[in-house]
């Protein structure tokens, strides 16, 4: 079934994303935080109703359910609006909406409550919100829509369980035997905060009901309005034509980025510029829509692929980011668009005609090596063609089984993946002991000539320095595989930690690199800078591109949520999958 799209405002002739997104900034920044101080007002007025002084009092000359009635959903809209301000502040279309109804519905509630100054306050922001409308632009995405509404039913189905059962347990207690109708009516009205026919003898257990009902209520309604208003991620719309074009891309220019094969991950979506000669992939987590690397194709091309990315950014209301670009691709990115750049850390890169384990430098790499190898240790350097499909399945069965957790690690840096079709030049080094596997690497490839490190995991109990021993042999391998470069770890902040150890290291950057040790405890940076460090590469910086200093510490949350470095805990509703 197709679902209508929501229709954003139009932009002004000629303005671009990033005038639109810049435009006016203080409208949604303000209307959010309106948003959140009346919806506050509203709650603690409904909890507390003698907190404030009333200008005119009409609930004496109110019925008092109708009064109650009106409390609750004062309780409800407020509670509702700090829930819409975020999406406000994001400019989100659809909490214009949603706002521009329960203001509405509050000033109504108050002057049949009591006709506080807050009604005042949300007529006069009625009124701006109605007048500055085309100000809140960005749409939805309709997967959100559908995921709210088989919640909030799975919900309301559940609330009504509850008040049932409640009810069933102290039948005892009833003034009378209440028909399953009437029963039914009660808890309904008690989710919404308005009393029926049932009554129990005692007034505690009349009060606990409601309470119940009322919180399910309360509860029922946030949560379907949070999965209705959270940032959308939508499912990845890479087609197989999409992936056959940016392999086409990669044959021409695949050699200028060691991270433009990961481009091809199956959790990301594709934007292409309007010659098609260029193109950027992307995933959207948590409202940043994350790019990584550079962009794929002709970089003449990349400004025009990278404007389609800014434009479906602001037409959602998503941050853009970029994790991991080079330094060429930082420049591009930041040219002409407002966008900033950091510096993020060094890519290590190794050339294979020139590496040798010769040297002082190389001692400890040298004698980790000769003593996999005396301990029995053989390794095997092929591509994936040269694999049969069992034996691929088995090999990846078997790095699975080592992973030690459901989550797969990566993004920007990762393909998740072994033995899918089209992905025949990849490498992949084993390192076995009597016919048994016990460590294993995965390259994708990097141009013609080229390999980029995928995937790096072992055996626990095997011989420590595998990792090293299979990174030496696919180096010493690389002349018959065609292989001239090899791409390995990427070391977060690795310039501050080399600099910082040095002797006459200021105390700024002796704190930065001692903050960095400090982290390294739940983040491999230090651990990685070192390995890598190990193999004499030559580093490459890489760059996260970002709009500004307010949007970074959000964007830096979504990147390690896109990594896998945090993984929030998730509700997991029995028969509902995640779309």
């Amino acid at each position: 079934m197709g679902t209508k799209q929501e229709a954003p405002a139009r932009p002004e002739p000629g303005e671009g994303a990033l005038e639109r997104r810049l435009r006016r900034r203080w409208v949604p920044a303000v209307a959010g935080w309106l948003s959140f101080l009346i919806g506050l007002h509203d709650v603690v007025g409904a909890l507390l109703p003698e907190w404030h002084r009333r200008m005119v009092r009409l609930d004496e000359y109110v019925p008092g359910s109708v009064n109650n009635a009106a409390r609750t959903a004062t309780l409800v809209a407020g509670f509702l609006l700090l829930l819409l301000s975020h999406g406000l502040r994001r400019r989100k279309r659809r909490a214009w909406r949603a706002v521009v109804g329960l203001l509405a519905f509050t000033i109504v509630s108050h002057v049949v409550k009591d006709f506080a100054l807050s009604a005042i306050v949300a007529a006069a922001m009625l009124g701006a919100l109605l007048y500055l409308r085309d100000e809140f632009y960005a749409t939805g995405d309709p997967r959100t829509r559908w995921r709210a509404l088989w919640v909030g039913s799975f919900l309301a189905a559940a609330s009504v369980g509850v008040g049932l059962l409640f009810i069933a347990v102290n039948r005892h207690g009833l003034v009378r035997d209440y028909t399953f109708s009437e029963r039914l009516w009660h808890v309904l009205g008690g989710l919404f905060g308005v009393s029926g026919p049932v009554t129990f003898v005692s007034d505690g257990r009349n009060d606990l009901l409601s309470l119940i009902l009322g919180s399910l209520g309360l509860f029922t309604a946030g949560t379907t309005a949070f999965l209705f208003l959270r940032p959308a991620e939508p499912a990845p719309s890479m087609s197989a034509e999409d992936e056959e074009r940016i392999r086409a891309l990669l044959d021409r220019q695949g050699a200028r980025d060691s991270l433009g094969y990961f481009s091809l991950r199956r959790d990301k979506s594709v934007i292409w510029s309007p010659t098609g000669k260029a193109c950027v992939t992307y995933r959207v987590v948590s409202g940043v829509m994350l790019a990584g690397g550079d962009p794929i194709g002709d970089p003449e091309a990349w400004p025009g692929a990278i404007q389609a990315f800014l434009e479906e950014a602001a037409r959602h209301a998503w941050a853009p980011a970029v994790m991991g670009c080079s330094e060429l691709g930082a420049e591009i990115w930041c040219r002409d668009t407002g966008l900033s750049a950091l510096e993020l850390g060094d890519e290590a890169i190794v050339d294979a005609a020139e590496f040798s384990l010769e040297g002082r430098t190389m001692r400890n790499v040298r004698q980790m090596v000769n003593r996999v190898a005396r301990q029995g240790y053989t390794a095997e350097v092929r591509r994936e063609k040269d694999f049969a499909p069992d034996e691929l399945r088995a090999l990846w069965a078997r790095a699975d089984a080592w992973r030690g957790t459901d989550t797969e690690r990566g993004f920007s840096m990762a393909l998740g993946r072994v033995g899918e079709p089209g992905d025949e030049d990849c490498v992949v080094a084993t390192a076995t002991k009597d016919g048994e596997l016990h460590a294993i690497l995965h390259f994708v490839p990097w141009g013609a000539d080229g390999l980029s490190l995928d995937l790096m995991r072992r055996d626990r109990s095997a011989q420590p320095g595998l990792n090293d021993f299979l990174i030496v042999e696919a180096l010493k391998a690389a002349s018959d595989l065609g292989v001239k470069r090899i791409s390995l770890n990427f070391a977060v902040f690795r310039a501050a930690l080399a600099r910082g150890e040095r002797i006459g290291a200021g105390p700024v950057l002796k704190a930065w690199r001692g903050l960095l040790i400090f982290l390294s405890r739940w983040f491999q940076i230090e651990s990685l800078y070192k390995f890598n460090a190990k193999f004499q590469p030559v580093w490459q910086p890489r760059f996260f591109v970002y709009p500004s200093l307010n949007d970074a510490p959000r964007i830096a949350l979504a990147a390690l949520e896109a990594e896998a470095f945090i993984v929030w805990p998730r509700l997991r509703i029995p028969g509902l999958k995640r779309p």
